[in-house]
């Protein structure tokens, strides 16, 4: 963009990192985006955590985006949609390694649920992050187990 509009290199990257800044300021807050799903009287999110992949980049620096699950360099992301599929919230980046409940636990999503009064459905990857069994906020698939006695 620079070179082939006479502009210097610095000065692109300049605006280009005040656009993220303005993006970035009207992006929702998770508080106000749950408390905006209750007013329109939804009861449930979707919770998701997924892998955006990007190139290995030299050094060690890389190591920690690199995701063994997906044996491959990346970013990960939470995505909370809505009962429709909208999306709701995206977290921001995390390195590649992080597991879906450490990325849960960072950004509060449990206490932000409890908070609004909503439940989420997540896959597995969120297991063991609502150990609440009386009132749990996040519900989870079970996992299946190779040694289930089978009643005659």
């Amino acid at each position: 963009m620079a070179g082939g509009n006479n502009i210097s290199e610095s000065t692109v990257r300049r605006w280009r990192d005040e656009a993220i800044g303005l993006l970035a300021a009207q992006a929702p807050r998770l508080d106000r985006a749950f408390k905006k799903i209750v007013r329109q009287g939804g009861e449930v999110v979707l919770i998701d955590g997924t892998l955006i992949p990007t190139q290995r980049r030299t050094g060690k620096a890389d190591r920690k985006n690199y995701s063994g699950e997906h044996r491959h360099h990346g970013l990960h992301f939470l995505a909370l949609t809505d009962e429709r599929d909208r999306l709701i919230w995206i977290s921001a980046a995390r390195p590649g390694r992080t597991h879906d409940n450490t990325a849960a636990r960072h950004g509060h999503i449990l206490a932000h649920l409890r908070a609004a009064g909503l439940g989420a459905l997540a896959d597995l990857g969120f297991r063991g992050l609502d150990n609440d069994v009386r009132d749990p906020v996040i519900v989870t698939g079970f996992h299946a187990s190779t040694n289930l006695e089978v009643n005659r």
